[in-house]
């Protein structure tokens, strides 16, 4: 007698398939001293990095884990933080941490982006479990060697895209993936933030932080109990200005951010990502004001061109960040979202934010019948990390997805700052029409900084 398998059963079958197949190799086995604890009811957790978004993960995690180890090269974040936890050893040099590796089992990394690679890459090598803020890592190159170094460390990963943990996404994942609106061939992404470079009167109308036109010509005196020449770290040496720090001042310059586009490109990129299964694209075109030097743009686009991924058809991304705007936006063809995700499908269309999703036109979906949820919810970004230190549970965020999501990310910023459409040959790290992107992809770091 045959057994009807139901939709959901299939949907939900398809899903944990996919889930598993990118995992891959990411299929971790706890560090020997916590297997033998069998399932550890406390974690002796590192934080690098303790104020901004350091100060958000530490207080995630603060509640059921143990905070052994805290580091900042700010005094007054490290200070603040050693507060509330005065048992935990203070370390201005996060190095150093890493001097000291039985005294802790995994790590948080919330420093700037342009050392993050350097203090992952360390517990990594450790076999310690890392979770590291978004973006990955400061370039491509960076992202490869953190992804292959997780997939040899079979630990537990997470990069912190806190909108990944919720719902919303995950249900926009499910109506994408069922074809819902069908084979999805066009997705757009925008995003109102417009911080970068930029005129005077165009920061002051965008609520920029600060407003600069050229790298500074002088110096401001450091602020009393920062190092500052650890928070420049592999970057090269540059005199402190105030208008560099604090952050997020500091993003919108190449040599320690990339601007908006990897930034808020990890949040919202994050979800065609999911929904769509990319991973390296073929080509990408980007446009905006002539790249400077120094400074991320605050308004740019570009398109990323991916080829078919199984059932899934060839598909165009465009990201537009700023005063960009996709055609269908400005035509008012659907609703004015400041910042959204739009899939064209062949049936239809899905517009999605953060907390909610349209399928379009309303009119044809008012009686659709949506599929029951088959991904499962998320305790939360942090939550669910800690959750995959103690168990054989995945994180989503695990740095083979993010890995490949920052890699992509960075390409956009590539090809902006090159100025022309780049191939991508995602195997051997290279533009093939654009040998002058290699200074970008791989940067030279300071003396006496190496990664690997």
């Amino acid at each position: 007698m045959s057994r009807k398998i139901s939709q959901q059963t299939l949907d939900r079958r398809r899903f944990l398939q996919t889930t598993a197949a990118a995992a891959g190799s990411l299929t971790f086995a706890a560090p020997a001293i916590l297997r033998a604890k069998g399932v550890v009811e406390k974690l002796n957790v590192a934080v690098i990095g303790a104020g901004g978004r350091g100060g958000a993960n530490l207080g995630a995690v603060a509640g059921t884990e143990n905070i052994v180890t805290l580091c900042d090269v700010n005094e007054g974040n490290l200070n603040r933080a050693a507060a509330a936890h005065p048992k935990a050893k203070t370390v201005v040099d996060f190095r150093k941490v890493f001097d000291h590796p039985n005294e802790f089992d995994a790590v948080i990394v919330s420093t700037c982006e342009h050392t993050h690679a350097f203090a992952t890459l360390a517990a990594l090598q450790l076999g310690k479990h890392v979770y590291c803020e978004k973006p990955l890592t400061h370039s491509i190159w960076e992202a490869r060697v953190i992804r292959e170094a997780a997939a040899k460390a079979k630990v537990a990963t997470q990069m912190g895209i806190q909108i990944h943990s919720g719902s919303n996404y995950r249900r926009v994942v499910e109506l994408i993936q069922t074809g819902a609106i069908g084979p999805v061939r066009e997705a757009h992404v925008w995003v109102s933030r417009a911080w970068g470079w930029q005129s005077e009167a165009d920061a002051k109308k965008h609520g920029d932080l600060v407003s600069t036109q050229d790298r500074p010509k002088g110096s401001s005196p450091i602020p009393k109990g920062l190092d500052w020449d650890l928070w420049l770290g592999p970057a090269p040496e540059r005199p402190f200005h105030d208008i560099y720090f604090p952050g997020p001042r500091w993003y919108r310059w190449w040599e320690w951010g990339s601007g908006t586009m990897s930034d808020l490109g990890s949040h919202w990129n994050d979800l065609p990502f999911w929904a769509l299964k990319l991973k390296a694209p073929l080509t990408v075109e980007a446009s905006g004001p002539p790249p400077h030097p120094d400074l991320a743009p605050a308004s740019m686009q570009a398109t990323y061109e991916y080829g078919a991924r199984g059932d899934m058809p060839p598909v165009k991304l465009t990201w537009y960040q700023g005063v960009n705007k996709p055609k269908i936006w400005t035509e008012k063809g659907i609703p004015q979202w400041d910042s959204a995700a739009l899939f064209i499908g062949d049936k239809g269309m899905l517009l999605a934010d953060y907390g909610k999703y349209l399928l379009l036109p309303e009119d044809k979906y008012k009686d659709f019948k949506r599929p029951e949820p088959f991904i499962p919810e998320s305790p939360g970004q942090q939550a669910e990390w800690v959750r995959a230190c103690k168990t054989d549970l995945q994180t989503t965020c695990n740095f083979e997805y993010s890995g490949w999501l920052t890699e992509a990310n960075h390409l956009g910023n590539v090809a902006y700052r090159v100025g022309k459409k780049i191939e991508w040959d995602a195997e051997n790290l290279r533009c093939p029409n654009a040998p002058e992107a290699a200074a970008i992809i791989r940067r030279e770091y300071r003396p006496g900084w190496k990664l690997i």
